[in-house]
């Protein structure tokens, strides 16, 4: 390679960190012809002691799901056979070795991880991934689920990206962005490909619209003549970008081939598996002798070997495009003839699209059975694209139509949202029964929330929900729910239909035959919160949130994608709405376990939050802060967007006040851009809590009256909670006791320990002398009663606060010192410094603590230790948390080593004072 010091020294490093035991991901970025497949190249040739395997995506495969896996595992499937049962059926099921049902996407996740690192095992390897832009997307997200997880394996995963990528593929791992080259570089390039006289101005044109792009330098000067290097002037405009100038290049050789020689390269180009065999037998079929390689041979376009292989993709391409579409049908038809049709049945059936032009219901046919293959192997993007192309060739209007409205559901399933719009309008235009009409109806209004998520969506499905109602009352109450999620979403931003209007809605929405659902049970209780008030839900809302706990207990896989569904309806607000602290925890726990189990990605990161929450409230920020750190990583690797509440809560309290006004102006200002009502709410929360810490109670009283303004289903009396103290400390007595009698309505009718210990803790605020006490005992006994430590801290203070302001400074010290000492092993570090403020004033000197045990570990080395302290084997916390094995025991000795132990049983010892309770 000419130049690239910096990034050949960039790889050359990976690969000596590999070989000394570390993992490496880096994505290799550029446009085409910069130099990804010469430096992946240089990287294989510099890779001693290593093993190398190669994989590279094709824009022909791009929707058969994990094909780009299967490629790249391939020769490490001999190394498979330690997986345990589950995984090793869920990598045959994804490559068509065996049949099952849709592979669980995260045992899939994790069977590719323990692969390779069971093959670096013995010899350290390195995976290069070229073309990755046009890998099938199941696989890019298998690979970015490891590459994410790579730590302690020996093992490289890097990745070619031809830019622009709009899609932002593998983003969040590193990266290494190839520039052109420098002119003096590109000059020395130029010359080595035209060693003889340049005429000036057309050098300077070369360089220059090569850009310093190396393929550019050697192609470009291949259309130009002797004359036009002599000092002629150039015959074609220069405007065109490098890669479409290659591409043409490519074109006009090609295009001097004989006809054979051209036909048999379209051949290749249409078969990316480089398949040698195959590739013969399309010959055959289309009377080619596979001597019309030799011109390509001797031009370097291709070789062929144990496999085809092009010189570069853009030659790939070129000679696919170069050919009409009367022999690129042909060629898909030889290749379809040519493919074997149980071993390979979906390929064959692609190609069999592709040679069809016009509409044909045999062909359709087949491709709705490769639809429903892809979807129960997990291919949602495959199974999307093969009910597309079955629509376009459906011969039957009818058909057409519903198989149009099938593609568009698949496509959304998919998170091809642009893809479901057109093809719903696609079904809107033909006949349609009343059901599909309502279906397109739901279709349109999904797709307007995921685009918004503003106030347009909930009327949207309020519309569909009236048409579904006499047709199929089950789905219309379902989408009665998700129109009360899409209100309760905008909240206080939202427009013309508000919460309560949804709700009126949906408790007069007729049910389905049979017992009660668990649809039914959740929109007769948050119905009946929005339409009747507090007291009159609570019973219904308990109902439903036994009805969810039986469900998870037993272990539907379901009950994942609904709690997707319903968000934020779901049991996550349901709990806290309730003050249930103990069902809170089994359903974010079982959310977080059922997500897993279903390898249910779009749902995981939400249930993560989620969980992180219950963690956070209990004073275990390291635990929370892994949980939104993976839920973070999810999402990067599926492109959705988990709740960031937890999160910034987290700031709030850990976090000094720049920072932490930082994060919440900037939620603040997404969630007004975006009409996100509720997430604007929790910001205002988010506010009064740290304000409240620092002590600056005014600020704090404005952040909680901006808070209390809308009734946020879940948050409301954490809300008003806050504006009594806030109102207390500042003065403001009058909007406290007010606040006081509005969370007095709900924590009476909840009567849970932690609804009155808040209660009583707020009214302790706002009492005197001998009532106050009582109330501040009695927050302090029944916080005490729950998991939620950091209630019970709050709690401690403020009457720790009174006792001093009493001046029984002896008191006040032990409840003071028991806050403080609480705070600061949690990492509050605004309520650690308000109590050693108070402390303080009762003249004691607060020493400076050292961090509890365990603090000093990172937030992923907690998570493990806790694991581990808990009787959990490596293979069953790798399973847990998508690590290998050979991760997890590197992570264990870093522990050891911070803790200064040497067993797993000093774990117990060392971490006692933690609670049990380990992350999902």
């Amino acid at each position: 390679m000419l130049g690239r010091s910096r990034d050949r020294q960039t790889v050359e490093q990976l690969a000596a960190q590999v070989r000394a035991g570390r993992s490496a991901a880096l994505v290799v970025r550029g446009e085409a012809g910069i130099g990804k497949t010469a430096l992946l190249d240089h990287l294989a040739a510099h890779a001693q002691g290593c093993r190398t395997v190669r994989a590279a995506g094709s824009e022909a495969e791009m929707e058969l799901p994990f094909a780009g896996l299967h490629q790249l595992c391939g020769p490490l499937l001999d190394d498979a056979d330690h997986l345990s049962t589950p995984q090793r059926e869920a990598l045959d099921v994804a490559f068509g070795l065996a049949a099952g049902p849709a592979p669980n996407a995260f045992l899939l996740g994790l069977a590719t991880l323990n692969t390779v690192a069971e093959a670096a095992r013995d010899r350290p390897l390195i995976c290069l991934v070229d073309d990755a832009q046009w890998l099938d997307r199941a696989s890019v997200q298998v690979l970015g689920f490891v590459a994410r997880r790579l730590q302690a394996e020996s093992v490289g995963l890097v990745f070619a990206v031809r830019e622009p990528d709009t899609e932002r593929l593998l983003e969040g791992l590193p990266a290494l962005t190839l520039e052109g080259l420098p002119e003096d570089e590109a000059l020395a390039l130029l010359r080595s490909v035209i060693p003889g006289p340049i005429d000036a101005h057309v050098r300077s044109r070369i360089l220059a619209e090569a850009r310093g792009n190396p393929l550019a330098l050697m192609e470009l000067p291949r259309g130009i003549t002797m004359a036009d290097l002599g000092g002629g002037f150039p015959r074609r405009a220069a405007s065109q970008p490098s890669a479409s100038r290659i591409e043409e290049s490519f074109r006009d050789r090609i295009g001097s081939l004989p006809p054979a020689t051209r036909h048999l390269l379209l051949l290749a180009a249409a078969e990316p598996l480089g398949d040698v065999t195959l590739l013969r037998r399309g010959a055959e079929r289309l009377g080619i002798s596979m001597d019309a390689a030799s011109p390509a041979l001797a031009l370097g376009l291709i070789e062929i070997g144990g496999r085809v292989r092009f010189r570069h993709p853009l030659v790939r391409s070129a000679c696919y495009d170069h050919a009409n579409e009367y022999e690129r049908t042909e060629a898909h038809r030889a290749l379809a003839e040519a493919t074997d049709p149980v071993r390979d049945a979906d390929r064959r059936a692609w190609h069999r699209a592709l040679a069809t032009v016009l509409p044909d219901e045999d062909v359709a046919a087949e491709l709705v059975r490769c639809a429903d293959r892809a979807r129960a192997r997990g291919g949602l993007a495959a199974a999307a694209a093969f009910f597309e192309r079955a629509t376009e060739l459906t011969p039957d209007r009818t058909t057409r139509c519903a198989r149009a409205l099938t593609a568009a559901e698949a496509a959304f399933d998919a998170a091809s949202v642009d893809s479901a719009y057109h093809l719903a309008r696609a079904a809107e235009a033909g006949p349609l029964d009343p059901l599909q009409v309502a279906r397109v109806r739901r279709l349109h209004a999904r797709i307007v929330f995921v685009r918004s998520r503003g106030s347009e969506a909930a009327p949207l499905f309020l519309e569909a929900a009236d048409r579904l109602a006499p047709l199929d009352a089950a789905l219309a109450r379902e989408t009665c729910l998700e129109a009360l999620a899409a209100a309760i979403f905008a909240g206080r931003l939202g427009g013309r239909t508000t919460v309560r209007e949804a709700a009126e809605f949906a408790r007069a929405a007729p049910r389905a035959p049979g017992p009660p659902s668990r649809v039914d049970h959740i929109l007769e209780g948050v119905s009946t919160r929005f339409t009747a008030g507090y007291a009159a839900a609570v019973e219904p809302l308990r109902g439903a949130l036994r009805a969810f706990q039986r469900e998870a207990g037993g272990g539907h896989v379901d009950t994942a994608r609904w709690l997707w569904l319903a968000c934020p309806v779901a049991p996550e607000p349901i709990a806290p709405e309730l003050w249930d602290d103990e069902a809170w925890h089994d359903l974010a726990d079982s959310a977080v376990r059922l997500a897993r189990g279903a390898g249910a990605l779009a749902s995981l990161p939400v249930a993560l939050t989620y969980r992180a929450g219950v963690h956070l409230q209990a004073g275990e920020f390291a635990e929370a802060s892994a949980l939104i750190d993976e839920a973070d990583a999810l999402s990067t690797a599926t492109g959705t967007t988990p709740p960031d509440y937890t999160s910034l809560l987290l700031v709030a309290w850990r976090d000094d006040e720049h920072r932490a006004k930082q994060a919440i102006d900037e939620a603040v200002r997404t969630a007004t851009e975006t009409g996100q009502g509720r997430a604007l709410g929790l910001a205002h929360h988010v506010t009064a809590v740290l304000y409240n810490g620092l002590s600056r109670y005014n600020a704090a009283l404005a952040g909680a009256q901006r808070a209390c303004e809308y009734e946020d289903l879940g948050f409301l009396g954490w809300y008003l909670a806050e504006l009594v103290e806030a109102g207390a400390r500042s003065g403001a007595r009058d909007a406290a006791h007010d606040a006081l009698a509005r969370l007095t309505e709900t924590t009476e009718a909840a009567g849970t320990n932690w609804a009155l210990g808040v209660q009583a803790r707020s009214r302790a605020l706002l009492e005197k002398e001998g009532n106050a006490e009582k109330s501040y005992r009695e927050a302090v006994d029944r916080l005490g009663r729950t998991r939620l430590r950091v209630e019970l801290a709050r709690a401690h203070l403020v009457y720790g606060e009174w006792l001093r302001r009493e001046n029984r400074k002896g008191d006040a010290r032990e409840q003071l010192r028991t806050a403080h000492g609480m705070f600061t092993d949690f990492g509050a570090s605004g309520y650690a410094a308000r109590a050693a403020g108070e402390l303080q004033a009762t003249g004691e000197t607060v020493a400076r603590r050292g961090t509890a045990a365990g603090a000093a570990l990172t937030p992923q080395e907690a998570h493990i230790a806790g694991l581990a302290r808990d009787g959990l084997t490596n293979p069953e916390i790798g399973a847990q948390l998508f690590l290998s094995p050979h991760t997890v025991e590197w992570h264990l000795r870093k522990v050891f080593a911070k803790l200064g132990i040497s067993s797993r049983r000093q774990l117990r010892t060392v971490l006692a004072e933690r609670p049990t309770t380990t992350p999902g």
